[in-house]
């Protein structure tokens, strides 16, 4: 009921709206949608196949052991502003009751501040690299202040904070001697020649060389930090225009001199040369970004996506080693960036990387990570379904979408096809959750006795998520009858058998679907009967990456033990993932994956748990949950091949992240799309810039849309 302008309150009939996925994007739509602020303005239907929502986050409940099985590593950053105001909103909605396992956000996410990389030393032995990141002032979610922290110069000026800090902290350990300790002609040979360059710059540029007489009286870790506050005055002081001649020259001598001090300290100690890559990757950073023009364009770091993140840090001074190192490498783990799954074709936008990376460092709140206490399903999309059916969302589970048909005229969309998977007993909506240690949860498989003839299902092993599974019949959805607005939020490697209508009647979907790519994952997880520490760990519970494949990056799981109803409990449990190869897909994936993690298991989990191997390799007894010691004991964990198209992770390859359409895009009249694939501010596979794009998506329906709410969309 709203009221007339000239008159009593009328019925304004909603729009019904069909959003077709159930993952973190089309939750978000649906979410934003039915605030209550909007008076019930929309009325929503979600089509999910099978049997629960996630998409890429789905999470399930095994039905024996509670154990709780991933499609991968889920962690959720600091920095993931807009998906963290969702979940704070949503818990404090549904108000569950005291004694909830996890009755508050901040009961479902626990910050961690470890984070860690692996690197391989010139004898061929791995070492860990870890790093602990102090908490920052305010909590993922909070309101920001009026200062804007998303801008190109405020990145420029938190890197020459960094570099600061950095050298510091070199100096303050003794590495860098002052004047008079037997390293004169080095310091003196690079004091002349950054004051000799700050002088000519200071003078030609802006007529002044006032300080420059008494640069030569400096240590050389002093005038270190001279050279930064030299950097910091040309990002502060820079303006469109500027002659950047001698400028670059001046950031290129300081960066050569830099490290040719470095270059003396580094070969035997191992804390500096990591502190030199960092070093060297941010002074890349600066020089790219004002050589490019990146500090005053328009695009902001968009304008660097045609170049590979790698490539533009080499052309722009970095280092060969810098680049080979594991920090870097570790970002292209982190996003699965390698073509076709082949770690040997590393490709990532250096524009995302950059902005990835700025946000990631410089903007996160309260941690660096946050770790979920029980599955993404439990945490994130129990919840969130449990709001939204308060709300008077409508879910229809077992609808697999078809095909999207367009009118005639090709100007909006004029039926929805579905296969229909499978009939609720009794008629109505299917109850998907089940109850684990009091705990809301979605179940691995259907709740079989829920569903007509799920005796015979449960018999034959169906499984609705499986593409060859059956069906009991289709569903036509058309315009006008069944829905007024559909939105289009699945995967993207499912889009294009989807949308062949929308491809051939516009360019623009055209050029994306030839140009986005995906890669397919793998996955696994284990439950053990010792605790890590006994195996040989010896650090905190930890987060690391860009380790050897087939599975690169890991992560300490054992908060999950205590939400799980396994008896008795194991002592640790950890999860492992990586890409999986296009080569190695065809129908035997799923026992290729099992393969893999037997492998690894074998030969390279040693590195993380020495005693978790003897002679023979792995010891399988470690394995909870079976009795078996040989390696058939694999078969009492868990493993993944993420294979299908709504499954595949999408990449942020050079050169495409332009062609992806954006959720306001009005390129067909009454339909709209929602993913981590589409143009939404951040365009990098992650749960953020799924619920950016859910929100945007969500605005495409507004009369007067306010986009400044979404955090981070206006970023640079």
């Amino acid at each position: 009921m709203v009221p007339f302008e000239q008159g009593g309150p009328v019925i304004i009939k909603p729009k019904r709206v069909a959003i077709i996925g159930g993952g973190c994007a089309a939750v978000a739509t649906a979410f934003d949608l039915t605030r209550p602020e909007r008076r019930g303005e929309f009325d929503v239907t979600i089509y999910q196949m099978g049997h629960r929502l996630g998409g890429k986050g789905a999470s399930g409940r095994d039905a024996k052991t509670g154990r709780i099985e991933e499609h991968g590593l889920h962690l959720w950053m600091g920095f993931y502003e807009n998906a963290f105001r969702l979940m704070r909103e949503a818990y404090d909605e549904l108000k569950r009751p005291e004694g909830h396992p996890l009755r508050n956000w901040y009961d479902a996410f626990v910050p961690d501040n470890f984070v860690g990389v692996t690197e391989k030393k010139p004898d061929n032995q791995w070492e860990n690299w870890s790093a602990y990141f102090p908490p920052a002032a305010g909590l993922p979610g909070d309101p920001l202040s009026e200062r804007n922290p998303f801008s190109v110069r405020g990145y420029l000026t938190q890197c020459l904070r960094l570099l600061r800090t950095l050298l510091l902290s070199v100096q303050d350990k003794g590495h860098i001697p002052p004047v008079g300790t037997g390293n004169e002609g080095v310091t003196v040979a690079a004091t002349s020649l950054i004051t000799s360059l700050i002088s000519t710059v200071r003078s030609d540029v802006y007529g002044s060389a006032s300080r420059a007489a008494r640069y030569g009286q400096l240590a050389f870790g002093a005038l270190i930090l001279e050279a930064i506050s030299a950097f910091q005055w040309i990002t502060e002081t820079l303006t469109p225009g500027s002659d950047l001649g001698p400028i670059t020259t001046l950031l290129d001598r300081l960066s050569a001199a830099i490290q040719k001090q470095f270059d003396l300290l580094i070969a035997q100690d191992n804390e500096l040369r990591r502190i030199w890559e960092i070093v060297d990757t941010l002074l890349a950073i600066v020089r790219g970004c004002i050589r490019e023009g990146v500090l005053f364009s328009p695009k902001g770091f968009d304008l660097l996506d045609k170049y590979d993140w790698r490539e533009w840090l080499l052309d722009h001074g970095a280092r060969q080693d810098t680049i080979d190192s594991a920090f870097v490498r570790g970002s292209y783990d982190l996003l699965f960036a390698f073509e076709e799954g082949d770690v040997n074709r590393p490709q990532l936008a250096a524009g995302q990387a950059l902005r990835g990376a700025m946000r990631m460092f410089f903007t996160y709140r309260g941690a660096l990570f946050w770790k979920m206490q029980a599955g993404m399903g439990d945490v994130v999309f129990a919840p969130t379904y449990q709001v939204l059916k308060n709300r008077g969302v409508k879910f229809e589970f077992f609808h697999r979408l078809e095909h999207i048909g367009l009118s005639d005229d090709t100007s909006h969309v004029e039926r929805l096809d579905f296969t229909v998977q499978a009939k609720v007993k009794g008629g109505g909506e299917y109850d998907p959750l089940v109850d684990v240690k009091g705990l809301e949860c979605w179940p691995s498989l259907p709740v079989y006795d829920r569903l007509t003839n799920g005796a015979k299902l449960k018999r034959a092993g169906w499984n609705p998520e499986h593409e060859d599974a059956s069906s009991v019949g289709t569903k036509q959805l058309k315009v006008g009858d069944d829905f007024d607005f559909a939105i289009l939020a699945v995967g993207f490697g499912a889009v294009p058998g989807l949308c062949s209508e929308l491809i051939e009647a516009d360019p623009a979907w055209k050029r994306m679907v030839g140009s986005v790519k995906t890669v397919a994952t793998q996955a696994f997880q284990v439950w053990l009967n010792e605790p890590v520490e006994d195996l040989g760990w010896d650090d905190p519970p930890i987060n690391i990456s860009g380790y050897v494949e087939p599975f690169d990056t890991w992560a300490d799981m054992r908060q999950l033990i205590k939400v799980e109803d396994e008896k008795p409990e194991p002592k640790a449990i950890a999860y492992f993932c990586s890409v999986l190869p296009d080569s190695q897909i065809d129908e035997n994936a799923y026992n290729t994956v099992r393969s893999n993690v037997i492998t690894f298991l074998n030969r390279d989990v040693a590195h993380f748990w020495p005693k978790s191997v003897d002679e023979k390799g792995f010891r399988w007894a470690l394995l909870a949950g079976s009795e078996d010691e040989t390696e058939n004991a694999i078969d009492s964990q868990f493993w993944t091949a993420n294979t299908s198209g709504t499954e595949r992770y999408v990449l942020s390859l050079p050169g495409t992240l332009d062609t992806r359409i954006s959720p306001l895009d009005d390129r067909f009249d009454n339909f709209t799309i929602a993913g981590d694939w589409t143009g939404c501010g951040h365009q990098a596979g992650c749960v953020e810039a799924a619920v950016m794009s859910g929100l945007l998506a969500a605005s495409a329906l507004y009369v007067k849309p306010d986009l400044s709410r979404i955090v981070g969309y206006d970023h640079p």
